[in-house]
Formats: structure tokens, C-alpha cells, sequence
């Protein structure tokens, strides 16, 4: 245990061990002429704070919806600015075409387990787009949202994390790039980090775990 009693942190995937999903969604908008307002407007009705339940993507993210159908509602959702339809095969691929893993996170992630702290991936999955070899080597529990049938930020799938690693809450740091499932997170007693960029977090994990030898 560190002196800050940390055991384990619990690590997002996309956003926080990839490179940004931002980048890559302007990329395909781009590649695919569709206007970023016609993107926006179906991402917060069916992501956003206030987003009823049950929506495409909670249903993508808890297993009820396969990645074609998700492809056909969203593509029929998205306007081009040639006004032609958007191609609804591949649209998920297209979008994340761009997101690739971050050798400086997963290095910081493996330098947290030369230093005994124990490792966790929680993610919400849109298609299950992860390098499993690489993730599967490095954590040792992985938890993906349409495998249990439960999505962050709601409490149930924190718990299983927890319970699988069969640790307290108060002994285990979550980082997520998303505010509501920091949010979530803290509300189920696990400290939790909003991750902005690989700098900042290293900052903050080497602060609470001296044997990183500090920022880099």
C-alpha cells in the first residue's frame, strides 16, 4: 500500500489510454463532409447530462444494440453538406478510425504496476473497438460495459469493478475524461480524476505515488 493508502486505479479507455476521440471524430466529419452541428445534436439528445434513458447509445454501450444497427440510426441522423445520405456501413469504424492507444499512457500504466499498484479498465464500449491482447496483458481486471450489461457513470457497474479487484472503494483511484463519469465515480466513495492530457495525470498520479519519481 502507498502512504496514501492507494491499491489500485481504475483506468477509462478511450479519451484517457488513446490518443483523443476528438480528433479522430473531426477527422471522419471531415473525411465524410457531414456538418459538426448534425453530430453534435444527436450526441447530446442521446449522450448528453439530460438524455432520457434507453437511448441508441446507452442501448450500443449495454449490448442491446449490435454496431450495424447503431451505424444505420445514427447515419440516418447526420447531415452532409452536399445534402447526400451518409453511408451507414462502417460508420463507428470510420468514426474511431482515428483513435489509436497511447504508448505514454499504457507506459505510465505499466510503471504503476512496477510500483504495486494494481490496475482496472472500466469502459463504455461503443463496438468493443479494444486492442484486447494489449489490455488484457497490462490490467488485471477488465470490465467492458456490453459484456456485464451495465454502463457508467450508474453505480452497479463501479461495484463490480470494485468487487473484482476486492477492494474498498477509498483504496481505488478511477480517471475518465468524462465529467459524469468522474461524477458517478465519487458518488460510489472512489476518488476520481478527470483526465485532460498525459501530463497532468502523471503529475497527479506521482503525488500521491512517490515511486513514480514525479512528473515527467
Amino acid at each position: 500500500m502507498t502512504a496514501t493508502g492507494l491499491r489500485a486505479v481504475i483506468f477509462d479507455y478511450g479519451g484517457v489510454l488513446t490518443t483523443p476521440i476528438g480528433d479522430s471524430i473531426r477527422a471522419w466529419l471531415d473525411a465524410d463532409g457531414i456538418k459538426p452541428e448534425s453530430f453534435s445534436t444527436v450526441l447530446k439528445e442521446w449522450l448528453g447530462r439530460y438524455a432520457d434513458a434507453g437511448t441508441p447509445i446507452h442501448r450500443l454501450e449495454l449490448g442491446e444494440l449490435s454496431v450495424k444497427e447503431f451505424d444505420k440510426l445514427l447515419a440516418g441522423r447526420l447531415e452532409t453538406y452536399d445534402g447526400s445520405p451518409v453511408d451507414p456501413e462502417g460508420v463507428l469504424s470510420r468514426l474511431f478510425a482515428g483513435m489509436q492507444p497511447n504508448p505514454e499512457m499504457f507506459a505510465l500504466a505499466e510503471e504503476l504496476r512496477d510500483a504495486g499498484i494494481r490496475l482496472a479498465l472500466l469502459s463504455n464500449s461503443w463496438g468493443n473497438f479494444y486492442p484486447r491482447k494489449q489490455v488484457d496483458a497490462l490490467f488485471e481486471v477488465v470490465v467492458i460495459s456490453e459484456e456485464v450489461a451495465m454502463r457508467k457513470p450508474e453505480r452497479p457497474i463501479f461495484d463490480r469493478t470494485l468487487s473484482r479487484l476486492g477492494l474498498p472503494a477509498e483504496e481505488c483511484l478511477f480517471i475518465d475524461d468524462a465529467e459524469p463519469n468522474v461524477l458517478g465515480a465519487r458518488a460510489v466513495g472512489l476518488d476520481a480524476l478527470l483526465h485532460t492530457d498525459t501530463a497532468s495525470t502523471r503529475a497527479r498520479l506521482a503525488h500521491l505515488i512517490p515511486a513514480l519519481g514525479g512528473a515527467a
